[in-house]
């Protein structure tokens, strides 16, 4: 168990965490508190334990579900949101995030745009072109 000593507001914080198993699974249970002496708040988080994780001798394997479940322990006991909003993961219409086009498929998406059938903005939205092909626009 990890305890921190109190600080100027008489906060105590610990975290600790235990193997278990169910159903034949092992995790890994994490608990994190924080007191004041008179409330106590606890959250638990738990994280499963693959000790044939390729890569991962078992003492990687425990100390990696160890940590994740300590990481979200924390996160919600401290209303920690950790997940990546749209600004972190949007690549703002960057051409390397969007598919290829062969040529063959941009001729027939062009036949389309004529017949109605698709429109040019799409074309560009969803489709990586090529330089030769925004000339042919």
């Amino acid at each position: 168990m990890l305890a921190v000593k109190p600080h100027l507001n008489g906060l105590v914080l610990s975290l600790s965490d235990e193997v278990k198993e169910a159903a034949g699974y092992m995790y890994a249970e994490a608990t994190a508190m924080i007191t004041d002496g008179d409330k106590v708040q606890i959250v638990k988080a738990q994280a499963g334990i693959d000790p044939n994780r390729k890569g991962m001798d078992i003492a990687q394997a425990f100390g990696s579900s160890s940590s994740y479940a300590r990481k979200y322990a924390l996160n919600g006991l401290f209303l920690i949101d950790d997940t990546k909003d749209s600004d972190a993961t949007n690549k703002h219409d960057k051409q390397t995030s969007k598919p290829k086009m062969s040529n063959d498929r941009f001729k027939e998406a062009l036949v389309a745009i004529d017949d109605k059938r698709y429109t040019l903005e799409r074309l560009k939205n969803e489709w990586a072109l090529t330089s030769a092909q925004l000339k042919q626009l």
